[in-house]
């Protein structure tokens, strides 16, 4: 058996045995949520292992990714923390290594020159153009058995279980 399954056996006897101890637990709703954190994790650790040969690292991948998606390749750093999840000081570390590898330019806004913004030079859109397509097969890979009806299912309930989540966020607002 695979360590992940062997993981989610010993999710489910321990979710059981609090489920005996503590009988109102939200047992199913409970087993839900780690089972996401926990193939979150090992589908992290897959990304990392395929970008480590390229000297990445996941929050530089995702800031990378997102530049290359936007129309004119430019966001803000503060929109680079929100996407990303990452914080101010953390983002400046993120933005300093791709420049350095010349995969992304910080500069000015034309339209108000006190606003910074951060571009995908050239050189990153080739770099994402030939290190991406070797990651599609791991990833298609993971959903090996899913019919599209499946994948369009999962994705619209993990849509609405994100809404839930940032309503949860925003009852935690003063």
């Amino acid at each position: 058996m695979a360590r992940l399954t062997n993981c989610i056996s010993m999710m489910d006897e321990g979710v059981d045995r609090v489920s005996r101890i503590i009988p109102q637990i939200p047992a199913l709703e409970a087993r839900l949520c780690r089972l996401m954190m926990m193939l979150g994790e090992d589908i992290e650790e897959e990304l990392e292992f395929k970008l480590k040969p390229h000297k990445l690292n996941h929050s530089e991948f995702l800031t990378l990714m997102i530049l290359y998606s936007r129309p004119d390749g430019s966001s803000t750093p503060g929109e680079l923390c929100e996407y990303t999840s990452q914080g101010a000081t953390n983002m400046t570390r993120i933005a300093n290594a791709l420049v350095k590898r010349g995969l992304i330019i910080r500069g000015g806004s034309e339209e108000d020159r006190r606003r910074v913004l951060i571009r995908i030079t050239p050189a990153g859109r080739r770099f994402v153009q030939k290190m991406l397509p070797p990651i599609f097969p791991r990833v298609a890979t993971m959903f090996t058995g899913f019919s599209d009806t499946d994948k369009r299912h999962l994705d619209r309930l993990l849509r609405k279980l994100a809404g839930n989540l940032d309503q949860l966020d925003e009852s935690r607002l003063p």
